[in-house]
């Protein structure tokens, strides 16, 4: 094989090398020592110039020039050699002070050192609204933090305390002034409620069945009122409920007993899970059956005994703020097993006993109505005219009176239409229009007329208590849903998916140690948190909520033998601030804030929390940085949670504490 490289152009080559290599020697020799230019260049004057440069003298070598002279007459212009100096820069201006949030030490750190009293130095902050210039800001929206609101707005419930509405309102005759008058867009309310001078932590239940501290509901008139009817006491520094009541003085438990004597087929836990309590002062009826396995949606009306509703949710026993007025209470039709009212002072035959009509509508086919009163015992003329007045107009309706005893009156609703449709012609009440929704009750008037039963028995053919709870009742199927045919399959999903989310918080987010009493799921569906609290013997009860934005599946709830209520989450709720341990929301913002703003819901939600209370919203990512803002201008302390489907899933859990604040 030849050779690619021959001795001739190998020695070539060197030769090439070696030159090169001496000229950049001498060359950067010599540049070192004298006061030379040297130049690259590229001439072409010749061939062989073009192919290679070469290396030259600059002419001025070793001469000496006065550029002072070229310089002044020539100060417009610049050498293209020569970079000017910079233009002075002004210097920054010092960065603004950080923003700080919260409770700032002396020496300008922040500090999570928190104490008031007994309370959780946890969950206490002092001196809320000593820095007004706070903010919480992101990159769309800007929330300043909301101070206290003043001393007196400590029981402030929105919709029931408008004195301005109340005072415009053409009549009260009828009760008006008890019934919801909320606050106009844009004057609800921007404040966060305080709470009252030495709150402490509730008492937890049991024992708070019979006692809580004075300071949490610091008021005494019931005492003077009722202390002689042994419904409360005073003592040091708490109110005791020895359980009694006005017509049952020597305790609730005889009582319930005496009334399931009288009427064997009222098995308390059984047949009668869900009760309606009317009138029901601080709630012992209720309180005494819950270890009976009876839940008892307890109400009255914010009236001279203002605070009885309060001391029954400071117990831990079901209760609301709702009055017999003009309006449906907002609950559904065929709600409750047995409505009782125990001296109530409700005038249930006036206006063609429009308001017993109303029990009519809430009352389960073939439920009861108990009803201790004086006209039922007392044989003054008067009260002999109101019971045969009564007597006639349960008559009217079809009820069996099925027992009188003593001061207690108990009727049976009937079953089915068949009464009624065999009545004579022009008998008043009539039945309702065939058209006409018993179900449909929020802002809706009373009406005098008869509510139908379905004719194919939905609502009365309920399961013992505690079968219904699992069982899908027959109602499922009437309820307006966007399903037709997998109704039962979508039921039975919604309770395994709670079941596995609630065990996967006891397991990982220890709620077992969680001291829940009161808890309120704001977007209940057909109850199934509430059902899953109860399948992992959680020791609470839960108000579920059905807002009106969605569908009504509150007949689905009370048929499981769950409570609950119709609502606007725009809207305040009717209770007292404080009465809540944990309020859960699962894709309730992502809807409603379409209808509202997101910090109107949550300024409800801390007014209507106990501090130390706890809040877990379910929701998806885009309502969650918002949310985060609107809790930490409120004091919460919040963190953000991935679900269980991990990082890249759509949903968050939000959780938050709310602390005690003092202004």
């Amino acid at each position: 094989m030849k050779n690619p490289l021959s001795n001739t152009d190998l020695f070539k080559l060197s030769a090439l090398l070696f030159v090169s290599f001496a000229f950049f020697y001498l060359g950067k020799r010599w540049s070192d020592g004298n006061q030379r230019i040297l130049f690259f260049s590229s001439y072409t004057s010749s061939r062989a110039s073009q192919q290679n440069g070469y290396v030259s003298l600059s002419p001025n070598l070793n001469k000496s020039f006065d550029i002072s002279s070229l310089i002044s007459q020539n100060q417009s212009l610049a050498s293209p050699y020569i970079v000017p100096s910079p233009a002075p820069v002004d210097p920054l201006p010092p960065p603004p002070p950080p923003e700080r949030f919260g409770i700032v030490n002396e020496d300008g750190t922040m500090s999570d050192d928190f104490e008031i009293g007994e309370y959780d130095p946890d969950l206490v902050e002092t001196e809320w609204n000593g820095d007004r210039n706070g903010t919480e800001a992101t990159k769309s929206f800007k929330i300043t933090r909301y101070e206290m609101c003043p001393g007196s707005m400590r029981e402030y419930i929105p919709c029931l305390d408008n004195v301005e509405a109340i005072k415009q309102l053409k009549s009260t005759d009828k009760g008006e002034r008890f019934e919801r008058h909320c606050p106009l867009n844009g004057t609800g309310l921007n404040c966060l409620v305080p709470a009252p001078k030495g709150y402490k932590t509730p008492i937890p239940w049991p024992r708070s069945r019979n006692e809580v501290w004075y300071n949490n509901v610091p008021h005494s008139r019931l005492v003077e009122d009722k202390g002689g009817q042994n419904w409360i006491s005073k003592e040091k520094d708490k109110f005791k409920f020895p359980g009694g009541g006005t017509q049952f003085i020597h305790g609730a438990d005889q009582y319930l007993d005496q009334i399931a004597k009288m009427v064997p087929d009222i098995t308390w836990g059984h047949h009668i899970r869900v009760v309606m309590d009317v009138g029901c002062g601080v709630a012992s009826f209720g309180a005494y059956l819950l270890p009976r396995n009876v839940i008892t949606m307890s109400i009255a009306p914010k009236d001279v005994h203002e605070n009885q509703i309060q001391f029954a949710l400071e117990r831990g026993v079901p209760a609301m703020v709702a009055a017999f007025a003009t309006r449906r209470l907002p609950y559904p039709s065929q709600a409750f097993d047995l409505i009782h009212c125990s001296r109530c002072r409700i005038n249930w035959t006036r206006d063609d006993g429009i308001l017993l009509l109303e029990v009519n509508r809430m009352l389960r086919a073939g439920g009861y109505f108990a009803w201790a009163a004086q006209p039922v015992y007392k044989h003054e003329e008067a009260q002999e005219e109101h019971w045969k007045e009564m007597l006639d107009l349960t008559t009217r309706l079809c009820w069996e009176l099925v027992k009188k005893e003593g001061y207690i009156a108990i009727w049976k609703k009937p079953t089915n239409n068949s009464c009624y449709l065999n009545r004579e012609a022009g008998t008043i009440p009539p039945l309702c229009d065939p058209d006409d929704n018993p179900d449909n009750v929020w802002y809706v008037d009373l009406k005098a007329c008869i509510t139908r039963l379905p004719e194919n028995g939905y609502g009365a053919n309920v399961s013992l208590w505690p079968e219904r709870l699992r069982t899908s009742p027959d109602r499922l199927q009437s309820i307006q849903l966007d399903a037709f045919i997998a109704r039962k399959e979508l039921f039975k999903a919604e309770s395994k998916y709670w079941n596995e989310i609630i065990e996967s918080y006891v397991r990982a987010l220890h709620w077992k140690k969680m001291k829940l009493r009161n808890v309120l799921d704001m977007r209940a569906g057909f109850g199934g948190f509430a059902a899953a609290l109860i399948e992992q013997k959680f020791d609470c009860w839960v108000m579920n909520v059905v807002p009106v934005s969605g569908f009504n599946t509150l007949p689905v709830i009370y048929d499981r033998g769950l409570i609950g209520v119709m609502h606007d989450w725009c809207e305040p709720f009717d209770t007292y601030p404080r009465t809540y341990d944990l309020l859960h929301a699962a894709g309730l913002f992502s809807v409603e804030r379409k209808r509202c703003n997101m910090s109107t819901i949550m300024l409800e939600m801390d007014r209507m929390l106990r501090p130390g209370g706890h809040v877990y919203i379910r929701d998806s990512i885009d309502v969650m940085d918002e949310l985060q803002e609107i809790g930490k201008a409120m004091g919460w302390h919040v963190t953000l949670r991935e679900t269980a489907e991990g990082p890249h899933a759509s949903y968050r859990i939000f959780t938050a504490d709310k602390r005690l604040l003092h202004a």
